[in-house]
This record gives C-alpha cells, sequence and structure tokens, in this order.
C-alpha cells in the first residue's frame, strides 16, 4: 500500500546542520561520532516515512569545506567477518564502500584507524590494501586502564600510547561500519593528544537513535532495541538529564553506564568542568523535532520490529546470533502485541507454500515460495522449479503484471536458457541448473535485446524498489544480495530449502 509520509526531512536537515554548528567553538576544532549508519541509513528509512537514507551525508557535504572524516573499524570485526545486514557485505568491505562513497561526494577521507589492534593474516591483509591504495592507516590498541582507571587512561600509557592522527580541519567526522568500531576511544584519544599540543578542542556525537524526546516506549525506540539484538543495547530514562534539567529523555544503557566516565575523561584531558551534564546534552539528535505524522511513524516501526524478528530468526538458524538475542527480539514483538502474520506478504507466502508441498517427502527439496506487494496493494507470488529460484519467479510475475502482460508468457526465450543450463551443469559442475534471481535477470537483460516485451518488463524492475517480500524459505546469498540491489525489503521463514550443507 502507499507509504504515509510521517517525517519531514528538509526541517531535519536545516536543524541538525544549526546544532553542530553551534557545537564548535570558535577557533577550534569539534570531534563529531556519528552515532549509526552515516551512508545509506536504511533502518531510519524504514522506521521515518520520508527520511532521506543520505541525510547525514548531505550535512556533511554542506561542511565539507570545514571537515574531514575518519573511519574507524575495531580488528575483531575484521576477524569474524561481521556483516553488516543491509548490504550483505562484511565490515571490511564496507569500508572500502565508505571510502569510495564519500570520495564520490568530494569529501576528504583523512584515514582509517583500526582499534583494538591485534596483529592477525585477516587485520594485516585489510591494513596492506588500503596502504597499497594510497590510505593512511593507524592502527590504535586497546586503552590501558580503560575504563576504570582515568589516571592511567589520559596518560601516555593510555591515550598516549596511539598515534596522533594529523588533523587540518575545523571539523572531524569520526564514523565506522557499525557499532563497537571504536569511534568514542579515537575522538578521546585525539583530544589528549591535541591538549598536548596545546589546542583546545570539543566532542560531541551525531545521533539519530533512540529518540531522547519521545517516550520510552514508542514504537520508535522500540525498532532501535530490535534493530540492536546483538548488542544488548536496552533504551532507559537519561536519569543525569532528568537531575539537571528536570526533563526527562531516553537514551540507552551503554552510554548511560559510561557517562560518568567519559565525563572524567574528557574533564580530565581538557582540566576544565565539561559543559555537558547529561549522555543526551552529549548528542545532536533533532529527529523527534522533524516527525509530522506520529500514526505513520509508530506504524513503520511496528513493521520494522516483525522484519527484526523474522531476519533474527533466520540468524540464529544460521549460527549468528545468541539465544538470548532471538528471546529478545521475541520479547519485543510480545511487548507490542505483534504476530509475523501481521507483515502483510506473509501469510500469501505461507499459504502457497503450503499448497506447493503437501505431500513432502524429507528427502526431496522444498518448494519455496516468495510473496511481494506491490504500491497499490496487489500481492504477487513466485515459486521455485527446475528453471528458476521462488525469487526469480516472483520477480518475473510482478514486473509482467506492472507491464500488463500476461501472466502464462515466457519472457525469456530457451534460445537463451539452454546455453546457461549448459554452462551450469556441464562447464561449472553444478548439482542444479536452476537460475538464481541474478542469473535471471542477465537472461532477461539479453532477451530484452530482440525482444520489446521483455523491455517492457524490464523497464518495470525500477517499481520494486521500497516493496516488501516474504520467502518461505532461507534465500541463497546471491539472490538475498541481488534483492537488496533493487531496493526490496525482504524476510523469509527459518528453513532451508534441502538438507545440504554446502550445496544449494
Amino acid at each position: 500500500m502507499p507509504t504515509k509520509i510521517g517525517f519531514d526531512p528538509d526541517k531535519y536537515l536545516e536543524e541538525q546542520s544549526k546544532y553542530i554548528l553551534e557545537r564548535i567553538p570558535e577557533g577550534q576544532r569539534l570531534y563529531l561520532e556519528f552515532g549509526g549508519k552515516l551512508i545509506s541509513d536504511k533502518h531510519a528509512k524504514r522506521v521515518l516515512p520520508g527520511f532521506d537514507e543520505n541525510a547525514k551525508l548531505k550535512i556533511l557535504t554542506n561542511l565539507k569545506e570545514n571537515l574531514e572524516i575518519i573511519i574507524c573499524i575495531y580488528s575483531g570485526d575484521i576477524e569474524r567477518n561481521k556483516t553488516r545486514q543491509d548490504f550483505g557485505i562484511t565490515y571490511d568491505y564496507e569500508v572500502f564502500k565508505l571510502i569510495d562513497d564519500f570520495r564520490s561526494y568530494d569529501l576528504t577521507v583523512n584515514s582509517v584507524v583500526i582499534t583494538r589492534y591485534e596483529p592477525h593474516p585477516s587485520t594485516d591483509k585489510f591494513i596492506t590494501k588500503l596502504q597499497r591504495r594510497g590510505i593512511t592507516v593507524y592502527t590504535h590498541k586497546a586503552t590501558a586502564g580503560y575504563p576504570t582507571d582515568v589516571e592511567k587512561i589520559v596518560s601516555d600509557e593510555g591515550y598516549g600510547a596511539n598515534p596522533y592522527i594529523v588533523a587540518t580541519k575545523p571539523i572531524v567526522a569520526v564514523t565506522g561500519p557499525g557499532p563497537g568500531s571504536g569511534k568514542l576511544a579515537t575522538c578521546l584519544s585525539q583530544m589528549y593528544h591535541e591538549n598536548k599540543l596545546g589546542r583546545k578542542v570539543a566532542y560531541s556525537k551525531f545521533e539519530t537513535f533512540p529518540v531522547w524526546n519521545l517516550p520510552l516506549k514508542h514504537p520508535l525506540n522500540a525498532a532501535y532495541e530490535a534493530a540492536t539484538i546483538d548488542l544488548n543495547d536496552v533504551n532507559m530514562i537519561d536519569n543525569f538529564h532528568f537531575d539537571a534539567y528536570g526533563i526527562v529523555a531516553v537514551n540507552y544503557n551503554r552510554d548511560l553506564e559510561m557517562f560518568k566516565v567519559i565525563k572524567r575523561i574528557i574533564e580530565r584531558i581538557t582540566g576544565e568542568e565539561s559543559i555537558y551534564q547529561s549522555p543526551t546534552d552529549m548528542g545532536v539528535n533533532r529527529v523527534g523535532f522533524s516527525i509530522i505524522d506520529d500514526e505513520a511513524v509508530r506504524e513503520a516501526s511496528l513493521q520494522e520490529i516483525i522484519r527484526r524478528y523474522l531476519i533474527a530468526k533466520c540468524d540464529y538458524r544460521n549460527g549468528q546470533i545468541s539465544e538470548e538475542a532471538l528471546k529478545k527480539a521475541k520479547l519485543l514483538m510480545d511487548d507490542y502485541d505483534l504476530k509475523e502474520e501481521d507483515r502483510n506478504v506473509v501469510i500469501p507466502a505461507r499459504n502457497k507454500s503450503e499448497k506447493e508441498n503437501a505431500g513432502f517427502e524429507s528427502d526431496e527439496d522444498i518448494v519455496g515460495v516468495m510473496s511481494l506487494e506491490l504500491s497499490d496493494g496487489t500481492i504477487v507470488t513466485g515459486k521455485s522449479s527446475e528453471v528458476m529460484d521462488a525469487a526469480s519467479a516472483c520477480i518475473l510475475n510482478a514486473i509482467k503484471y506492472l507491464a500488463g502482460l500476461a501472466d502464462e508468457l515466457h519472457l525469456i526465450s530457451p534460445v537463451v536458457l539452454e546455453p546457461i543450463e549448459y554452462l551450469k551443469c556441464n562447464v561449472r559442475k553444478k548439482e542444479h541448473s536452476t537460475m538464481d534471481l541474478g542469473e535471471m535477470l542477465i537472461a532477461l537483460t539479453i532477451c530484452a535485446a530482440t525482444n520489446p516485451t521483455a523491455q517492457m518488463a524490464l523497464e518495470q524492475l525500477e517499481q520494486l524498489r521500497t516493496c516488501k517480500a516474504h520467502s518461505t524459505i532461507i534465500m541463497t546469498k546471491n539472490t538475498e544480495n541481488t534483492i537488496k540491489d533493487l531496493g526490496i525489503d525482504c524476510t523469509s521463514d527459518p528453513v532451508f530449502q534441502s538438507n545440504n550443507l554446502f550445496y544449494d
């Protein structure tokens, strides 16, 4: 169904930029830590209908003459191949993507910092790749004494053991591929070195979630918890803010737990009393002031909680999250009386799957089904076959519907299918010749060169962007990535198509 707009992106850009500029001390430098995703913040776009997923990037672009960027990545995330869910790429490759994206906007990348560095082949290979492409790389080890021994932390043995990152601009944006990248430690380490060089600098944090001036149990804040179940983040009332100002504000456990320590560290570095009385003070967050339809935001946020729960079930099945994280996702569902079936595309996919798999034998491959909801509310389905997977069938059916073509019409010629089958089975020695979504789209593109009907269908793909879909089986990585490239928001049931562990 058409999405109701609940957020004013222009007001947000104006207010967020204004409050950032107010944080820069005259003639001094601001280290601005970016919480959450700086580029392509798809979570914010889903829960705040109308939000520009590149709003943060646009703010930086407006400030680019006075700004440079430091990218942090925790060495442990490189070792365990931590993946960014929205793009399906590992954190180290996300760093490469960030650098390319910043350069495309003519933003200056100062360097990459490997935080809590420990020598390891994967990390050292990553460093070598960056250096051989002309990127300056620094390594910061775990800070001695952190978090309790402030005297040791703020000393040459603590932050002083890290190399100083040479900065030249008034604003230094510090970002990373995800949470736990070491952004705060990098900012504080820089403040220590700058102070030793006789320069006064400030620290602030660009925040998006949780939204401090919304109620603790607002679905938008609950959706943030659902998005961070692997970090065990919990939204809480900022007691420091209430004690200082008598105003109720929402923050999360990690910031609240560490506030006193961070405040003491900053005061020890600067030799002055901190201007910040609460963790909420430290952040610049004007999201709550830019919401124009609270009901639309609530509904989008509830849908995100369901979406995150379905993702968590698959991640648990794949061994990527703990049972405790899955339980937390389920508790959030229960708190808001939500069911998986409240996501419109779930029931049509499951109903069709039940019919297709009636009489299923345990040694057979399950017939996968995908359903997709178009912008007019129409739900289209597709099932897997020997020719193509469920996602391919569903997308083909969707673009035929949008182009006004008959459902039984074949868009991909056997002349194209036969050599693909030969290549997969005879040359690449694959067990199955079934085309995944990426392969199907290539085949359709080849057919479109000589078939105007196929071209007409191909031209409808852009209309699928932001559509919701659901698969009754866990998709292959190739198909999952192609779905994301098309801009489709897809969830899956935690079911494998076959019993194979290596062969799909």
